[in-house]
């Protein structure tokens, strides 16, 4: 074999299997806007989970929060399949005697619609610290107007 044959093939046995891993201070996150109007509550909630862990970049590590920002406007326009405005309910407790309230979803669709969505995407990430500073950078809102348009959010097509 000639000298260059062998440098290339050192070159690349030298490289090979090697894998990127992100390290604890990395910065990459950018701010996305996402419109749900006319979405389904839970693909789009699988598809913001996504983003939010960072699943999306080839940089994706499982102990590195590596995710997006991610503002999701019109949550009041967002819709369910099937029977679920009446089958699907959201129990909490009150620490009183007897405290245990229901609300079915179409009351809470209603009242508080960017609740529902968290609540829908909180499901979806991790049960740790890591997943509450992955929903910390979920930002929520009912209408159109939102308060992160200095960040200049980029508009992302989700669901």
């Amino acid at each position: 074999m000639s000298t260059t044959v062998v440098k290339t093939l050192r070159r690349v046995k030298d490289t090979a299997g090697h894998t990127t891993l992100a390290r604890v201070g990395h910065t990459d996150n950018r701010w996305y806007l996402v419109d749900a109007t006319n979405k389904t509550l839970g693909r789009l909630a699988s598809a913001v989970a996504v983003r939010l862990m960072g699943k999306h970049k080839p940089i994706y590590t499982p102990t590195v929060d590596v995710g997006d920002y991610i503002v999701v406007i019109n949550t009041s326009k967002i819709r369910v399949s099937g029977r679920k405005l009446a089958q699907r309910q959201y129990e909490y407790y009150t620490y009183y005697p007897g405290g245990r309230r229901v609300k079915p979803l179409r009351d809470m669709l209603q009242q508080h619609p960017d609740t529902v969505f968290r609540m829908a995407v909180r499901r979806m990430l991790p049960k740790t610290k890591m997943g509450e500073k992955m929903l910390s950078k979920l930002k929520c809102f009912r209408e159109a107007q939102h308060e992160h348009a200095a960040q200049k959010p980029q508009p992302l097509e989700l669901g």
